[in-house]
Order: structure tokens, then sequence, then C-alpha cells
């Protein structure tokens, strides 16, 4: 006899403020969620020392502590925390249909809804000096790490609106930004580039690469290669701040979920629907623009709202008794 296919009715994919937030407002109506936590559980909070402006923490908290507490509060309500990784899915087209998953390459779960979670990965240089010192002053998110730096010397890595952005952002509260720019042009807006380039603190440095991020815990200082001459230069700073993009985790819908250009899932209006009846996605798989705790916890609770409200649509009374 062959095993029988688990169905369930709500399963999460992903385990950061999202996927967190959608579990306990899915637990505490019913919905008896299953989270499958990635091969990041928590997400990128768990790679950031300190958390200082998600409401609720006057003193601050450290990400990787925040994660198991949000953990803690979604399984108090009943969710089901799993270690896996969805590797595959078959996303139905119908209302009311059933949604297959692939656990781990391995076993497959039905599902009546969805709440994808699967949040970005912030693109990295990936210099040995570079990973080694993420969270001893190395940031991909100014706006999250900037104020930690306020009144310091810092860089920036980027040339797109993103990163003018940031560099604008940081210009306000640190005392000098160096900004390092691979080309010999910005690439971000008209608009931007006159922010950037109208703040007196901001020295923008083209056709700039790192060389290597100095400092044996935390970030001391930057030397800098100009990649059309070679020549190379040591400057102080305490944070590093990079900013050349993220890429969202959501490779395994392609083909069968809407997407933008770069990936992003693209929901209905102001909601969590996606395309395929009964699927929601939250935080940053479908977010680029705040990519921040807070509003991807607050999607997470709209997607798990949008789960109950569809749920009840499709259920037949049957089911209901």
């Amino acid at each position: 006899m062959s095993e029988k296919i688990e169905r369930l009715k709500t399963v999460i994919i992903g385990s950061g403020p999202a996927g967190y937030t959608a579990a306990i407002y899915a637990a505490r109506a019913d919905l008896k969620p299953v989270m499958y936590t990635g091969m990041e559980p928590g997400g990128q909070l768990t790679t950031t020392t300190e958390v200082d402006n998600f409401p609720g923490y006057p003193e601050g908290i450290d990400g990787p502590t925040m994660m198991v507490q949000l953990q803690q509060q979604a399984e108090r309500f009943g969710t089901e925390v799993r270690i896996g990784m969805v590797t595959a899915v078959e996303l139905s087209d119908e209302t009311g249909g059933i949604h297959k998953l692939t656990i781990d390459s391995d076993k497959v779960i039905e599902a009546e809804t969805v709440i994808i979670s699967t949040g970005a990965s912030a693109k990295y240089l990936n210099l040995p000096s570079e990973q080694r010192l993420r969270g001893g002053g190395v940031s991909a998110c100014a706006v999250c790490d900037g104020f930690f730096y306020k009144g310091q010397d810092v860089a920036i890595v980027g040339g797109g609106d993103t990163a003018a952005e940031e560099a604008s952002y940081l210009a306000n509260i640190c005392n000098k930004v160096t900004m390092l720019i691979r080309k010999d042009h910005m690439r971000a807006s008209k608009a931007m580039q006159h922010r950037v380039n109208s703040l007196k603190n901001i020295d923008v440095r083209y056709n700039t690469e790192i060389d290597e991020v100095l400092g044996d815990q935390v970030v001391e200082g930057l030397r800098m290669v100009n990649n059309q001459t070679g020549r190379k230069e040591e400057i102080a700073i305490t944070g590093l701040f990079i900013a050349i993009g993220h890429t969202p985790n959501t490779g395994i819908f392609k083909g069968q979920l809407d997407m933008d250009e770069t990936g992003y899932i693209l929901t209905k209006g102001k909601s969590t629907k996606t395309n395929k009846p009964g699927v929601f996605a939250s935080g940053d798989a479908q977010d680029k623009e705040y990519r921040q705790a807070v509003t991807a916890a607050g999607t997470g609770c709209m997607a798990a709202l949008d789960a109950e409200r569809y749920l009840a649509t499709v259920e037949t009374p049957e089911e209901v008794v």
C-alpha cells in the first residue's frame, strides 16, 4: 500500500517576520498552519546583531533572539514548525484546488492554501574579508543599521537608485560617506544623482572597487582600488554598506506565479493574492520597495487574513460541519 499523501489546510513557506506573523494569525484563525523554515530559519534577521527599529522593543533586541521569540509565539497558538525546504511546487489554477509541494526533493504534501514568505537575499561582493565582518560593521541595509554609525565615517558600495538613496540617508546622520561606484557613471536616476551630488559630505569615487575590508573583529577601514589605474588607497571607516541589489527567493515559483522582471512576486491590488487561487505572497518575496521587518510582518498578517477569507468561500457545508 502506498503512503497516503498528507493534506494540510495552510502551509507557510519561509520563516522570517512575514512567515511567523502569518503563522500567528493563521493559527489563531484555526487554519492549523504548518511552516517549513527553509535553509535559513528566521530569515535575514538572524544575521543582524541589533534590531532597533521594530516596535515594542524600546531597548532594542538582537535579530536571532527576536526570531526565536516570534517562533515561540507562533507555536504557542498551534503552529507546527518543520525544518525543511520546499524544493518544488505544483500550484492549482482552480478555486478550491489543491496545491502540491515537494519537501527536500523527496516528500510530497498537499495544501489548500499556501502563504509564501521566502524573502529575498541581499547581494554581496563575496570578498572573504567582507563575509567575515558581516554583523561586525558590514551591512546590506543602511536604513536598518545606519543609526549605529551616527557621527562616524562610513562607505557604501553601489551606483543605482537604492545606493543613492541609502547614501543620502547616511549623509544625514554620519560624518562622511564614501560612495564606491565600479563604473565611470552612476546608474541612479537623475533626481537621485542630483541629491547625492548636492550633499557635501558624500565623496563619490568612480571606477573604484573594494580590494579588502580592514579590521579583525569589526570594520576599521577599507582598501580601495581604482580599476582603471590599479592605484590602491586606504581609508578609515567603521561601517560598510553594500547596496548592489537583492535577489528574491522565488525561483521555485517561476512559470507558475506572475512576477516582475527581477523575480518579485506580483500581488493583486493592496492584497497578498497572487494569480493562483489560494496562494498568497508576503514579505520581501513580493516587496522590493521597503524591505523592513515591520513591513514584512504587516504583509504576513495580511496573507493570513486573505487565506482565512479564501477558505471561508471555498469550504463546503460538510467541511464546515
